[in-house]
């Protein structure tokens, strides 16, 4: 650990020696992409996994994002929330679609389902809320909101893999789910995504849009786009299959070693779990309090120059960038929640082979 740089995450990998096999397999039988071998067996062995009915994969969460849009036919408005990564309302504006912010839920972070009927205008069709952090949304609350105005629920699953409530898998909320299996993830697969679903007609709506929109080889249906996953990506996840139970095992360890080191200091808050019976441990945010005795970026800056470099997820807000804050829903006044705890948080380093010596390390810096 001397002198070594410790960043926010490192991404997981399976023994080198393990993945050649499958290297050697794609070697042979010259699939690549499209639909192959390694990608139709993922697809199964995630749906068993993570006790979902029908998932379709994708080369990333953003493009399962875009597609997922287009896969709902949604126009007009979608109620988001600001406090995220900015794909999440990216993807609103590459469909032509209004992003309408509201706030969060100051203990969740997670969408207020108390601030959204007042955004519904004519115009809505959908609310996108995130699972922020990997903690479940108040799904039932969203839900009957959505029911009530006739609204598609699209969540933003990317930090929510293998997440459960007392029902099962929190992806099997709202409409559809996107994951993603970005490098940074709990599960990847180099860089990757997901689309889960809840009945064979929608998937294959999903899986043609993703491949241009072909039906067969001369039928084309929809203005689709190339989403497909690569079998060198799928070869690679149904090898991380095989190791995420441990990783996931490594993340709480870390997380309880944080909190029990963390508990007592002065303006330091932990989040806690928002109904999740079964968590993933994607991130470890913090929010530093007025109490504290510094500021949040003094902390960031402090922790830097000691080789620790955390990061101020979600910070700033999306809604503060320029092709957002123009928006009347953008205003600050409009999101205090969001705006204090974007001003507030810090994810700190939590990684499966990340050593304890670390986190004595890092809740040493932020103690004293």
């Amino acid at each position: 650990m001397k002198n070594e740089k410790i960043y926010v995450t490192k991404p997981s990998l399976p023994p080198l020696e393990e993945f050649i096999p499958s290297l050697e397999a794609i070697w042979n039988n010259r699939i690549l992409t499209n639909g192959g071998p390694f990608h139709e067996l993922l697809e199964r062995e995630l749906c068993n996994h993570l006790g979902v009915k029908h998932i379709s994969l994708f080369s990333n969460a953003t493009v399962a994002l875009l597609t997922a849009l287009q896969a709902l036919r949604v126009t007009g408005e979608v109620i988001t929330t600001p406090y995220s990564f900015v794909a999440t309302s990216h993807s609103l504006l590459w469909n032509g679609l209004k992003p309408v912010f509201v706030d969060i839920d100051p203990v969740t972070l997670n969408l207020d389902p108390a601030k959204i009927e007042a955004a519904i205008t004519q115009q809505t069709t959908a609310i996108m809320p995130v699972h922020c952090y990997g903690h479940p949304c108040d799904v039932d609350s969203i839900q009957k909101i959505a029911d009530l105005y006739n609204l598609k629920v699209i969540y933003d699953a990317a930090h929510a893999f293998g997440v459960e409530d007392e029902r099962g898998s929190i992806l099997n909320h709202g409409d559809l789910s996107i994951l993603s299996f970005h490098a940074t993830k709990v599960f990847n697969t180099f860089e990757g995504g997901a689309i889960i679903c809840p009945d064979v007609k929608t998937k294959t709506r999903i899986d043609q849009l993703k491949n241009f929109g072909y039906v067969d080889e001369v039928t084309v249906v929809a203005p689709g786009t190339n989403g497909k996953m690569s079998e060198f990506n799928a070869a690679l996840g149904l090898l991380q299959l095989k190791y995420i139970n441990f990783a996931l095992e490594r993340r709480g360890l870390i997380d309880a070693a944080y909190r029990e080191r963390l508990r007592g200091v002065e303006g330091i808050e932990c989040l806690h779990r928002s109904g999740e019976t079964v968590s993933n441990f994607s991130y470890f945010p913090i929010l530093v309090r007025p109490g504290y005795a510094i500021s949040r970026d003094e902390l960031y800056e402090l922790l830097k120059e000691n080789g620790i470099h955390p990061r101020r997820y979600f910070y700033p807000l999306i809604s503060s960038f320029s092709m957002y804050r123009s928006l009347p829903s953008a205003q600050p006044a409009n999101l205090p929640v969001a705006t204090e705890a974007a001003q507030q948080v810090l994810c700190l380093p939590i990684y499966p082979d990340m050593e304890m010596e670390i986190v004595d390390k890092v809740c040493a810096i932020i103690a004293s």
